[in-house]
């Protein structure tokens, strides 16, 4: 069964310059280049990622609302600690499935003082149409936000990118699902769900990887993680 990842990589604020030099290297590792993202490492499979972990500085992401705006996040200037949930998109039933249970600790979490955001691989427009209907229903009046990571930028800076393989893309063609425009489609890459608690002080307080996409962090170990982070 594959386990949890916690590899190290270096800062995201050094990565691009090092990366110049050594691509070659960065090549024989699985790490690959790809076009619109020359200045990051996107890993050759979800087993090869080098997500950010503990201790280390949050990078700061532009994602886009619901309404396709750009929304800047910026870990050196929050009000409240913040949990980021990145999941693939509304396609993929096992994210269809965790969004559903975690609507149970969603309304604790938001009283402890703790922001909750959703990045999503699907484009703004399909952020919530792509949802299946039960977790639409499910999830409705909760206290929490979708935001669009279609430009896979959040997923870079976090490490959780890889390369997307084209019989993914085409299968879910096959099964006619609107991924155009989507991280997959659009750079060929997808995020390992992946859950990252950021301080106010912008410092990574807790990370959670899994290179299996069908193990998500569960929703009691969720609430376990906002309460350290509110008492912080």
């Amino acid at each position: 069964m594959p386990t949890e990842i916690a590899t190290r990589r270096v800062s995201n604020k050094t990565l691009p310059g090092l990366l110049a030099g050594t691509i070659a290297i960065g090549l024989a590792f699985g790490l690959c280049i790809r076009p619109g993202h020359t200045d990051a490492a996107v890993a050759a499979s979800a087993e090869q990622i080098q997500p950010l972990h503990v201790g280390q500085d949050a990078p700061a992401f532009t994602v886009e609302t619901v309404a396709g705006k750009p929304f800047h996040f910026e870990p050196a200037s929050l009000e409240r600690p913040a949990i980021l949930i990145s999941f693939r998109g509304g396609w993929c039933p096992y994210c269809n499935m965790h969004l559903s249970e975690l609507r149970h600790v969603l309304p604790q979490i938001n009283d402890m003082g703790v922001d909750v955001m959703f990045l999503s691989g699907d484009r703004s427009e399909l952020l919530y149409e792509s949802l299946d209907e039960d977790t639409l229903a499910e999830i409705d009046g909760l206290d929490y936000t979708i935001y669009s990571d279609a430009n896979a930028d959040a997923a870079i800076a976090f490490g959780t990118a890889f390369l997307a393989a084209d019989t993914t893309i085409e299968g879910r063609r096959k099964k006619g699902q609107d991924i155009d425009g989507s991280s997959m489609v659009r750079h060929g890459v997808l995020p390992v769900p992946s859950v990252f608690a950021v301080g106010t002080d912008g410092i990574i307080r807790f990370a959670y990887s899994n290179a299996d996409y069908k193990i998500r962090l569960p929703a009691d170990e969720l609430l376990a993680v906002a309460t350290d982070l509110a008492s912080d």
